[in-house]
């Protein structure tokens, strides 16, 4: 969808509406067979932190859109697309495009980018930055983050294992 990867002449590049048209097309198609109470969430990249290329702005209008049809929550990540962007990493360094989309929308959002702890994760949610807080690289390191967190915030949590892992 980006402009500086997305070089096609046809009906599926060039503007934004043809950029993202594919995107709709299969929005659209899942849709039409996915269960209305089944959630269905889009990844999309918010900003390629270069000139020329994606921006938030556009991101803000293919949520509209991406609502329209259906879509209940963007999870709001950003960049990659170029090796000269300057990605200004840092905590939560994505959370302003979750949160951006999700007032400017009235979309429910999932918030990424570098968030390791428990009450990170939970000053975003409760601090209406983002719905929910997806995690990758720190599931990997740990996959039992969702129990150590909720012990962390003094959650209670009845599932099949206890902390250890063990049943």
């Amino acid at each position: 969808m980006s402009p500086l990867s997305n070089r096609r002449s046809d009906s599926y590049g060039g503007s934004f509406e043809n950029r993202t048209r594919l995107l709709r097309e299969v929005v659209s198609a899942v849709r039409d067979v996915w269960a209305d109470r089944a959630p269905l969430f889009v990844r999309i990249s918010a900003t390629d932190w270069v000139d020329g290329g994606g921006d938030i702005q556009q991101s803000v209008a293919l949520a509209c859109q991406l609502k329209q049809l259906g879509v209940d929550l963007i999870d709001c990540s950003s960049g990659g697309n170029v090796p000269y962007a300057k990605i200004p990493v840092g905590p939560a360094y994505q959370v302003p495009f979750a949160e951006q989309i999700r007032r400017e929308t009235e979309i429910m959002t999932g918030a990424v980018g570098m968030i390791t702890s428990s009450t990170q994760a939970e000053c975003i949610v409760s601090g209406g930055q983002g719905d929910a807080v997806l995690l990758a690289r720190d599931f990997l390191r740990d996959p039992y983050w969702p129990l150590h967190a909720a012990r962390e915030l003094g959650q209670v949590i009845h599932g099949p294992c206890n902390i250890s892992g063990r049943r």
